[in-house]
């Protein structure tokens, strides 16, 4: 090696040093030294208004640490959310509140400092706030909720007395509704009465028996309608992009509409819009109003877009009657956790409900109403089966009042999709439904309640 290149080579090794140190150095610092958090991002923001009570949700991608408190005079509500910027879909909040939302007049958002937005809700009356947040489950990021609900909650027959949706019965009992039967060909041949001893007149005026009420005369009849779903779970979606929340309530508001013009029945929503509503809180306001039959409306779906037809299903205490059966009533049983409830609040408040046994006598009812709808359904359209099935669904677990679950059809079942959207079709199952609560009635009046309606 000549001497000119050696001097050359020195510096090249010292330059191979340096790099090496440099590396390591860049390594032992990345290491000690924690890089900076990226601040999450809001990814969509949505408010479901309702008279129950108002929901915002922010959807993103880190669950978030937030603070809030509720200042009078005006009303509202602050909240800080810590760990975010402000983007443009954060500030598209103010523009989803609606001049009908019955509890928030508006919203304003900010950056309030460095790594904190803060929410300022202007509100139309005192809330009580719910914020919690829920983890990523069925195509949802993590959420952040805030739920608004009045300091007074509305009574709902009040409201619907409001809205001249509940009448009153005429004063004395009145007649149930019947199914259309046919007369008996034979009738029954007449007996000829038998002399009875006459009864001692002083003991009837010590008795002083009360005359007995005719077998057939009832009072006022009231069903609870349930349409599936709603707000933040659409339920089942098809193939051309439809939702079941929205086929269901749908056809839930036909079927009020005809039972409001039979005599003597009258009708209970436990929604009447696009709002989410726990399982719990559905059988919570069926018995609230007393009401005498349960009917929870939903459209199926199925891992394979073949399957098809209607279904009718009532509770079971001894488990499932089909694997179907159980697989169903587990993915309707996901409603709560898909539309987000707050667990605190609802273990504290529902559990009374949901820990109720259901009698014996509830569930053999509730095959009877199950059997004469199925029986109706099946005239407009394929059962899936052709008998009432059991499985343990928790929106049927109101120990007191007959209750069923009718899969209206396959909402995953590309024909069955566009029989589920089609007006002709919503009015017939509407028709077939109220046909067969008729039929239950007409063999199952309804027992005397000691204050009438």
């Amino acid at each position: 090696m000549s001497r000119s290149t050696e001097i050359c080579s020195k510096p090249l090794k010292s330059k191979t040093r340096r790099t090496v140190l440099k590396a390591g150095g860049t390594l032992l610092i990345s290491v000690l030294v924690p890089s900076v958090a990226r601040a999450a991002q809001i990814v969509a923001v949505r408010v479901w208004p309702a008279d129950d009570y108002t929901r915002v949700t922010l959807e993103n991608d880190s669950d978030l640490k937030t603070s809030h408190f509720v200042v009078q005079n005006p009303d509202r509500m602050v909240v800080d959310i810590e760990g975010i910027e402000l983007n443009s879909t954060l500030k598209e909040l103010v523009a989803k509140i609606q001049p009908n939302d019955p509890y928030i007049k508006q919203v304003r958002v900010g950056q309030n400092r460095p790594g904190v937005v803060r929410l300022v809700f202007d509100l139309k009356e005192e809330v009580k706030p719910q914020v919690f947040t829920l983890p990523p489950v069925a195509g949802y990021q993590h959420r952040l909720v805030f739920d608004l609900y009045p300091v007074n909650p509305p009574d709902p027959i009040a409201m619907m007395i409001e809205k001249g949706e509940w009448p009153s019965s005429t004063p004395g009992e009145v007649t149930p509704p019947v199914a259309q039967t046919k007369p008996d060909p034979k009738p029954a041949p007449t007996l000829q009465p038998q002399p009875q001893p006459q009864p001692d007149q002083s003991q009837i005026a010590r008795n002083d028996p009360k005359p007995e009420r005719s077998s057939n005369l009832t009072r006022m009849i009231t069903i609870a309608l349930d349409p599936g779903h709603g707000g933040e779970d659409p339920g089942a979606t098809g193939s051309g992009g439809n939702h079941e929340k929205h086929v269901v309530l749908s056809i839930a508001k036909r079927l009020k509409a005809r039972i409001e013009q039979q005599p003597n029945m009258r009708v209970m929503l436990t929604r009447d819009a696009d709002f989410f509503v726990p399982l719990g809180v559905r059988v919570q306001k069926a018995r609230k109003v007393q009401a005498d039959l349960f009917v929870s409306i939903h459209a199926d779906a199925f891992v394979t877009p073949s399957a098809r037809g209607s279904s009718v299903f009532a509770l079971s205490e001894k488990g499932a009657s089909s694997t179907a059966a159980r697989w169903l009533a587990n993915k309707e049983n996901s409603a709560d956790m898909i539309g987000g409830i707050n667990i605190k609040s609802h273990d504290r408040q529902l559990a009374s409900v949901l820990l109720d046994l259901s009698t014996t006598a509830q569930i053999s009812d509730s095959m009877k109403l199950g059997g004469a709808v199925l029986g109706e359904i099946g005239g407009i359209n394929k059962l899936h089966k052709g008998s009432v099935e059991q499985a343990g669904f928790a929106v049927l677990k109101a120990p007191d009042i007959p209750s069923i679950l009718i899969e209206t059809a396959f909402i995953s079942n590309p024909e069955e999709e566009a029989k589920l959207t089609d007006n002709a079709y919503q009015d017939q199952m509407a028709d077939a439904i109220l046909k067969g609560i008729k039929k239950y009635f007409a063999h199952n009046p309804p027992l005397a309640r000691n204050v009438l309606t």
